[in-house]
Parts: structure tokens; C-alpha cells; sequence
């Protein structure tokens, strides 16, 4: 099973939030948001599951785990972290800087009317959230940290709309450094159909028990959650993504499948289950026309 971390335990086991306990929010519709600094980052923190999305400006080298992702940082970062996504960090480097800003679902929600949360790396579950900075932009992101950093501390009444102010500067930092002529260029209906449907799918995983199993496995099981017919969201994922919609249904559970192998002592046949198979036979043919080896072999070899 893949732990997942609360905001309480952070505040709890986090050495930059020593001391400290979850402030009460006068207005607790506006959700949970804090900034800190990068300086006591640990060493490493396990693999898990976090219950609120994160932002980091990474000074320092190390090794990300993201998903089934596992990627060197090996030069300062902006980097985004989806709560639904399962994550460890190793440092490599000694010294570690920076900052990070940790906030929760509500005051997401704040920042809904903007057309920038939709486009956000941190709701892209489809994107690596790594954007590798040079120094003009490291001292720009600097800059609004610090001064997230500053403001969090004020009794400004209005503080929790500045920082969401930041955030969405920073998400726009973000999306400058990424190639936008392909989302240009689709139609906004199958660029939204795109994004409802890749939300959706992300919202499945991870599979934190035995007992929890997909509820939606099929194109005609999303297409009826979003309501609409399998044809037109198979066009639209396929003019948006350039993958079918089965296509990016089993990209996604051999993804979690993977993680499952490597970071749960789950049987395969029990994987399989959550996994929305029928027979485990089924799974092990398409993990290994996929992967081109059993989910056995793949534990077997990851794990020597």
C-alpha cells in the first residue's frame, strides 16, 4: 500500500514547519496555503501520496520519484506536485535552497474562474511538472517566493488572494517555459473534452487497498461519465492528444501498475483485480505487450 501523507503529519514530521501546528484559517471556504524555505529540506522523504499540491523552487541537486517517473535534477527547478500523484525526493547535492508553498483543494478552488488553473502543471497529469531554470528566471521566481514568503506572515486581511495572485504568476512562469503552438492550435471544445477526461481518468489512481478497485475501466464508461458519445471524445482525445481514449486508459494503469510491483507487497493477482481485470491472465498478456515482460519478471528484476 502507498502511504499517503496528511497536511497535519507535514506540520507534525517536516523539519521547516518545526514547532509550528496548521494555522486556523478565519475563513476556512479559503483553504490551507503556507510558504517555506528550501534550508531544511530532508535528505530524503519517502514514497507517498500527499493530501495537498505543492510548488517547489529547487536550489540543489537530487533525484525525483514522480509517479513512474524517476528523473535527475541535476540544475535548479520549478517543480509541480499533483496531490493525486505519489512522490519521493533524494538529495544529491549537500546544499539545498530555495522554497516550497504546500496548499489544499479550497484554495485551489478560489482560483477557478481563471483559465489559468485549467492549463496549471499541477492539474496536467499528463505532463512531467519539471521546468529547468537559468539564472534570470531563478532570481525572478526568487523574488515572488520571498515575497509570498513575506506576506504569509502579515495580518493583511486580504493575504490568501495575493498569494493565489502568486501562485497563478507562478503557474504562468511555468507555462511560458513550455511549448504552447500545439494547444494553440486545437479547437477550445476538444482542447476542454481533452483536459475533463484526463482529470477524470487521474482521479481513479492511486489504488490505496486491495479493496479499492476502478470504478471506470472502458472509452464508453468516460464517455457516459462525461456525457457524451465514445465517438466524439475518442476525436476530440485524439485531435487534442493524438492518443485514443483506450489508448490513454491503458497507458495510465500500466503506470500504476508499475508503481504498484515496485512499491506495494501486493500479490499480482490482487493487483490485477484493482486494476479492473477479470482474470490476472489478462493483465499479465497486456503488462507484458506493453512492457515486453511479465509483471512477475518486472517485480523480480526492479527489486535485484
Amino acid at each position: 500500500m502507498i502511504p499517503s501523507e496528511t497536511i497535519e503529519d507535514f506540520y507534525r514530521t517536516h523539519p521547516a514547519a518545526k514547532g509550528l501546528t496548521v494555522p486556523e484559517h478565519p475563513h476556512k471556504d479559503q483553504g490551507h496555503f503556507n510558504v517555506f524555505s528550501r534550508v531544511f529540506c530532508n535528505r530524503y522523504n519517502s514514497y507517498s501520496r500527499r493530501d495537498f499540491y505543492k510548488i517547489s523552487l529547487i536550489l540543489g541537486k537530487g533525484k525525483l520519484f514522480y509517479g513512474n517517473q524517476e528523473i535527475d535534477i541535476n540544475q535548479n527547478a520549478l517543480i509541480f506536485f499533483n496531490k493525486n500523484v505519489p512522490y519521493s525526493w533524494e538529495s544529491v547535492s549537500k546544499n539545498q535552497d530555495g522554497f516550497f508553498c504546500l496548499f489544499t483543494d479550497e484554495f485551489l478552488n478560489g482560483m477557478a474562474r481563471s483559465k489559468t488553473v485549467t492549463d496549471c502543471p499541477i492539474l496536467r497529469p499528463d505532463t512531467i511538472p519539471v521546468y529547468f531554470i537559468n539564472k534570470e528566471q531563478e532570481t525572478h521566481l526568487l523574488s515572488i517566493f520571498a515575497k509570498m514568503h513575506h506576506e504569509i506572515e502579515s495580518s493583511y486581511i486580504h493575504k490568501y488572494d495575493l498569494m493565489r495572485n502568486y501562485v497563478n504568476v507562478v503557474a504562468h512562469e511555468a507555462m511560458k517555459m513550455q511549448p504552447s503552438v500545439h494547444y494553440e492550435s486545437m479547437t477550445n471544445g476538444s482542447l476542454r473534452i481533452s483536459n475533463l477526461f484526463l482529470e477524470l481518468l487521474e482521479r481513479q489512481f492511486p489504488i490505496d487497498s486491495p479493496e479499492h478497485k476502478l470504478q471506470l475501466k472502458t472509452a464508453r464508461d468516460y464517455a457516459t461519465r462525461l456525457g457524451i458519445h465514445v465517438n466524439h471524445l475518442n476525436r476530440a482525445l485524439k485531435e487534442a492528444t493524438g492518443k485514443t481514449t483506450t489508448e490513454h486508459i491503458i497507458d495510465r494503469v500500466i503506470v500504476q501498475a508499475q508503481v504498484m510491483l515496485r512499491h506495494s507487497n501486493w500479490s499480482v493477482s490482487e493487483i490485477a483485480f484493482c486494476l479492473g481485470f477479470e482474470y490476472s491472465a489478462y493483465f499479465n498478456n497486456l503488462f507484458k505487450k506493453q512492457l515486453g515482460v511479465t509483471p512477475k519478471y518486472f517485480r523480480h528484476a526492479d527489486r535485484q
